[in-house]
C-alpha cells in the first residue's frame, strides 16, 4: 500500500480509504462473514481508513463497523459524519454533540478521528436543497463551536467537510484556517475539482477546489470516483442527478478514451480500475474513497493503487476533450 499525508495534519493515509457507505454497501451484506472479510482484506493490505457516518443505512453501517473492527487487529482511522438540517439551526453545537454521542455508541468506540459536516453549504441558507449558510458554520453557535466541543472533549481530532454546495462557500472554508480535511467530488464525468474547466462546461464548476486545498494544508478524501455508478457503465445509486450529466459525459468521454465497458464487457474491471487511477493523478488527492459491492472489487481497488498515475498520453487526451467539446455536455 502507498499512503499520502493528510494535509498539514501529519497523518499518513492509504491511497485506498476503505468506504463504508451505501454505494456497493459491501457492510450491508446479509453475510457476516462477507462483510469481515472485506474490511479484513483491506486492512490487511494496507488500508489505514474507513470512512463512515450515522445516514448510512440509518445507522447500520457504523453498527457493523464497530463489531467488524473488535475481529481485526488493526486500528484505522475511523471517519464519520454530521448532518444538520433546518430543524437544528436554533441548537447546532447540541445536534452534533447528540450525533456523535450516538455513533461513537454505534461504533463501539470512545472517539473518531475525523468528524465531517455532511450538508451542503451555501451563502444563504436552503439556497440549494437542505443546505446551511456558511455563517452556520464559521459564527459563535454554529458547526464549528460544536467541533470545538468535541475535540475539547477529546471525542473527535480532526475537523473536516463534505464539498458540496456554492463555489464561493466551499472554498471560503478551506480558507478559514479551521477545516483539515474535505470530501470532494473529482471524477471523469465533473474534473472541475481538480482543474480548470472551460466557461461553456455545464455542470457545477468547483474552481479547482483540489489546489486550493492543497495550498492552505487542507486534506483531500475523494468521493465519488465512479460518480455513484455512472462512470461503471451503470446507472447511478440515487438517481441520475447523482452523477453529473452521466449519460452523455460517459459517452463522450469513454469514446474519446476507448474506455467503454459497455462496448468491451469483459474489460469491467480494468475500467473501473482507470477510474481509481485517475483520481489518484492529481498529487493533491490524499486518499480515494471506494465503496465495494462484492470482495472482489476490494481486489481490483487494491490493484489499481499499486498500478500507479494513468500515462501521460492519456491525460493529455483528457486535457484536450476538457477544453473542447466535452464543456458543451
Amino acid at each position: 500500500m502507498k499512503y499520502r499525508k493528510l494535509g498539514s495534519t501529519g497523518l499518513d493515509v492509504s491511497k485506498f480509504v476503505f468506504g463504508a457507505g451505501a454505494v456497493g454497501g459491501i457492510v450491508f451484506q446479509p453475510d457476516r462473514e462477507t462483510r469481515l472479510e472485506a474490511v479484513r482484506r483491506a486492512l490487511g493490505a494496507g488500508v489505514n481508513w474507513i470512512d463512515t457516518a450515522p445516514g448510512y443505512g440509518d445507522g447500520q453501517s457504523e453498527e457493523n463497523l464497530g463489531w467488524i473492527l473488535k475481529e481485526v487487529d488493526e486500528k484505522p482511522y475511523i471517519s464519520t459524519k454530521v448532518r444538520i438540517g433546518a430543524e437544528h439551526l436554533a441548537d447546532i453545537p447540541g445536534e452534533i454533540q447528540r450525533s456523535m454521542e450516538a455513533s461513537l455508541e454505534r461504533l463501539q468506540r470512545d472517539s473518531v478521528d475525523l468528524i465531517q459536516l455532511h450538508t451542503a453549504v451555501t451563502r444563504e441558507r436552503g439556497t440549494q436543497r437542505g443546505s446551511v449558510s456558511i455563517d452556520n458554520v464559521l459564527d459563535d453557535g454554529g458547526v464549528l463551536t460544536g467541533f470545538d466541543r468535541l475535540r475539547d472533549q477529546g471525542l473527535a481530532n480532526l475537523f473536516g467537510f463534505t464539498g458540496f454546495g456554492e463555489t464561493e462557500c466551499l472554498h471560503g472554508l478551506i480558507k478559514s484556517g479551521r477545516f483539515n480535511s474535505v470530501q470532494t467530488y473529482y471524477n471523469l464525468l465533473n474534473p472541475s475539482v481538480g482543474r480548470s474547466v472551460p466557461s461553456t462546461f455545464s455542470a457545477h464548476d468547483y474552481g479547482n477546489l483540489i489546489a486550493l486545498a492543497h495550498e492552505n494544508g487542507v486534506g483531500i478524501l475523494n468521493i465519488r470516483v465512479l460518480a455513484a455508478g455512472a462512470v461503471a457503465g451503470q446507472d447511478p445509486a440515487g438517481g441520475p442527478a447523482r452523477a453529473s450529466r452521466p449519460a452523455r459525459a460517459r459517452t463522450t468521454t469513454c469514446g474519446a478514451l476507448a474506455w467503454s465497458p459497455r462496448r468491451c464487457p469483459g474489460t469491467r474491471a480494468r475500467w473501473r480500475k482507470r477510474r481509481v487511477r485517475y483520481s489518484l493523478t492529481n498529487p493533491g488527492v490524499s486518499g480515494v474513497l471506494v465503496g465495494f459491492k462484492v470482495l472482489s472489487y476490494v481486489d481490483e481497488a487494491l490493484a489499481a493503487i499499486d498500478m500507479g498515475p494513468l500515462a501521460d498520453d492519456t491525460m493529455t487526451k483528457l486535457d484536450k476533450l476538457y477544453e473542447s467539446d466535452f464543456g458543451d455536455i
